[in-house]
């Protein structure tokens, strides 16, 4: 939709509300090119300032912790035109009601593929080298000294990475495991070419089922979507072998998380290393008490390179809409 109506010669700028604070030169960028108004106290909004936000708007830049539904999209009013939402994923945000109500929606792919790759490879790490019990037993004062048989964790060369979702990140993991001598395995909607297989050493399963079943480790890397809600449910963590560890730092609603931890509580499975969990910031007591569990909190993309950059491609997609075309990273109900 042609962004023409807020692009008139005798109307000011633009008028973006970002909800959360952003690295310092975007927000500074933003202030020359925009009438901006920004969340200095990096509050997260609640609904009803969300609503207000929208209803006095062009441009909504939003974040993961914003979830947007119908309802409040029914509520804003008609001078909103885009959410350019910061962050590639958009399950905070309901796609298909905005477009019913002639609003787009923009996010910023690509940007956090390489770091969020390498939090999945030291989570992995973290988990099968046991180096948060080891940082902490020396952080207390309590390392007696070294031992034949103390701290033993698991070599990650020969294990079986199964990798779910083998997007822009799965990838990223790929080529990483490759480089520990891991063997790479997948799940995916759709099975990559045959040239991109060669090139990451990767084996495609159709079967979720018979991957998890063999699979060492299981890394997930799929979004979150009406289809993958608990893909990873008590049905399928109990295919996993004993010995296997669960990586998550994609969204934590892919994995039923009462489910996991009863399992790693039973010994069912040996270790978890989680970025994302399904609750949000609100974590199971009982899985944050666990030894073989490594929790962070949603640091995936936390680099100073990449939320610059997920900045810069907001700022580009509020730029070319205001120019009266699509932005470069509009999202369609349809790519979900």
């Amino acid at each position: 939709m042609p962004a023409g109506n807020v692009t008139d010669p005798n109307r000011s700028r633009l008028k973006v509300i970002v909800t959360r604070r952003l690295p310092e030169v975007i927000e500074a960028r933003m202030a020359e090119l925009f009438d901006v108004t920004l969340n200095r106290e990096d509050i997260r909004m609640e609904r009803d300032e969300l609503v207000a936000a929208m209803r006095g708007a062009d441009v909504l830049v939003p974040t993961v912790t914003d979830r947007i539904d119908a309802s409040m999209l029914d509520e804003a009013g008609g001078r909103l035109k885009l959410i350019a939402n910061y962050g590639a994923g958009v399950d905070n945000l309901d796609v298909t009601a905005a477009r019913q109500r002639g609003v787009l929606i923009s996010n910023t792919p690509g940007t956090v593929t390489e770091d969020t790759a390498d939090m999945v490879l030291a989570l992995i790490l973290a988990v099968t080298r046991r180096i948060p019990e080891g940082m902490a037993e020396m952080q207390a004062g309590h390392w007696g000294g070294w031992s034949p048989t103390s701290h033993l964790g698991g070599r990650l060369g020969g294990r079986l990475l199964g990798i779910l979702g083998m997007g822009r990140i799965g990838q990223a993991v790929a080529r990483r495991a490759n480089a520990f001598g891991m063997k790479v395995h997948y799940h995916n909607r759709h099975r990559l070419r045959p040239e991109i297989e060669a090139e990451l050493k990767a084996t495609w399963w159709d079967s979720l089922d018979q991957m998890m079943a063999r699979a060492d480790i299981v890394s997930v890397n799929a979004p979150h979507t009406p289809a993958t809600f608990h893909l990873l449910n008590a049905r399928r963590l109990k295919l996993l072998k004993p010995s296997a560890v669960v990586i998550n730092t994609s969204r934590g609603e892919v994995i039923d998380e009462n489910a996991l931890t009863r399992m790693l509580r039973a010994g069912e499975i040996a270790g978890a290393g989680l970025d994302v969990f399904e609750h949000g910031h609100e974590i199971n007591p009982r899985l944050r008490a666990l030894p073989n569990v490594v929790l962070l909190p949603h640091m995936g993309s936390a680099t100073i390179e990449g939320r610059v950059e997920m900045g810069e491609k907001v700022i580009v997609n509020i730029r070319t809409f205001a120019d009266g075309l699509p932005p470069p990273d509009l999202v369609l109900p349809s790519m979900l």
